[in-house]
């Protein structure tokens, strides 16, 4: 071998290095021309879009669902001003980095089509401005309603054209519940109550822990997550011993824990009526001695709230209850109390209220001609009293129960048709044998549908005497 060979394979070596290295510093100097020419193109541009998240489905079902804008620069902060719902909701805005979010207040109408336009979005170096705008279509309502049969329940999944599908049977249901993802079905078998928690399509069944063996009443969810509550009756109560009406709540995610029970600071523990307080796990209760009190999830002292001797419903931190002088509206957050605002007294008495977005009402008036009932006006009722009929339930039959929709765009109404020769069941919640739910619009009145049964998932509770 040559004595120059080992020099020359160094050259060689030594040749292709700076070969590598020069064409390494080219490839940077490429990517540093891109970034520094996608830099100066995306100033220049302004903000862009590279992704939208929302969830149409779960913005008709709850409040506070969220649509949020990814961008290519870090935002100055989003006025409210800036921003355009159509049709108009209220929402709030928060930017964050390079992304925008908007909250809706309220859930949306379903099927229906919503464009939100956001103008003068601007970046945190500066440039010019740009607008985003994204088209999106909720989707199609639909609920549960529950069919008590001759010999099997069934609860089905419903919509608004009137398409029912069996999603979960059993010889005896008194009650259901439906949350995000699961239904939540009070049965009875041998005498005793029974939860079951199954998901949506009626699959997976699991049994729920309740304080022992006893009956369930009054069932009800929280408007989001996973909580439910209940009162519960020992089966061998007595004059002396026994727990009666107690208030507990649970979790769905774990079926299996141990049932948290629900007390007042002082005073008597059994529960004759109680509500989740909206967007909250904090409970207003009616307990057997007439007093009105707000429990905190934490456990913490109970807020006396006066005396009452009903609750209808709640909206934001506006308790509407009866009190003996007649209906009033009790402030959650500071505990006071002003009188409900009067409709016509040709109208009727209030037979049933739920509170309406934007301060309303939806009241069930019955008139009287001496002792007799006339028919019953159901209709919407602004904040002064002003009254717009929306239904009317003939006196042959019976109202049950009044329901809003989560969005506040339907009522559903919950009748016993010819209630003279509509005899009642056996059951522990006792109802007529035949009832129908009436879905009307709340704009107008107009009947969008009627289907066989009781119990439409948006009711906070089930029907009462």
């Amino acid at each position: 071998m040559s004595s120059d060979a080992p020099r020359r394979a160094d050259r060689r070596r030594a040749r292709l290095s700076r070969a590598f290295v020069l064409r390494t510093l080219a490839v940077i100097g490429v990517f540093a021309v891109v970034a520094v020419v996608t830099g100066v193109l995306t100033t220049v541009q302004g903000p862009r879009v590279t992704s939208v998240e929302s969830d149409p489905a779960a913005s008709v079902a709850s409040a506070g669902s969220r649509i949020i804008f990814t961008t290519t620069q870090s935002l100055a902060e989003v006025d409210p001003s800036q921003v355009t719902v159509s049709p108009a909701t209220d929402f709030t805005v928060d930017t964050s980095g390079r992304s925008v979010g908007l909250r809706f207040a309220l859930p949306l109408w379903d099927d229906t089509e919503y464009t939100v336009r956001i103008e003068s979005v601007r970046g945190v170096g500066g440039g010019p401005d740009a607008t985003i705008e994204q088209t999106f279509t909720t989707p199609a309502l639909h609920g549960f309603v529950l069919q008590r049969g001759d010999e099997t329940d069934t609860i089905f999944r419903v919509d608004l054209a009137g398409d029912a599908v069996p999603v979960f049977e059993h010889p005896h249901i008194e009650d259901f519940r439906a949350t995000a993802a699961r239904l939540v079905v009070s049965t009875i078998e041998d005498d005793v109550s029974h939860l079951i928690v199954t998901r949506l399509d009626g699959s997976s069944p699991e049994e729920f822990a309740l304080p022992g063996e006893g009956t369930v009443t009054n069932l009800q969810s929280a408007e989001a997550g996973n909580t439910i509550g209940y009162t519960f009756t020992d089966a061998d109560i007595s004059a002396d011993q026994g727990r009666e009406s107690l208030l507990f709540t649970g979790s769905t995610a774990d079926p299996d824990a141990a049932p948290v029970p629900v007390e007042r600071s002082a005073g008597d523990a059994r529960v004759e009526d109680w509500r989740f307080v909206p967007a909250t796990d904090s409970i207003l209760m009616l307990t057997f001695d007439g007093a009105l009190s707000l429990i905190a999830p934490d456990g913490g002292d109970s807020v006396a709230l006066g005396n009452a001797i009903g609750i209808d419903d709640i909206a934001g931190t506006s308790a509407y209850i009866e009190r003996v002088e007649g209906p009033a509206v009790v402030d959650l957050a500071t505990a006071d109390g002003t009188a409900l605002a009067a409709t016509d007294e040709s109208l009727g008495q209030i037979g049933s209220l739920l509170a309406l977005p934007g301060g309303e009402t939806l009241r069930a008036l019955t008139p009287f001609d001496g002792l007799d009932a006339l028919d019953t006006t159901v209709a919407r009722v602004d904040a002064d009293g002003e009254a717009t009929p929306l239904a009317t339930i003939a006196v042959t039959d019976t109202l049950l129960q009044s329901c809003v929709s989560p969005s506040g765009r339907y009522a559903a109404l919950v009748v016993a048709p010819d209630a003279v020769s509509n005899p009642y069941d056996g059951y522990l919640l006792p109802l007529p044998e035949r009832v129908e739910t009436r879905v009307v619009a709340l704009a107008d009145g107009a009947e969008v549908v009627a289907v066989s049964g009781f119990d439409l998932s948006w009711c906070r509770r089930a029907p009462s005497l």
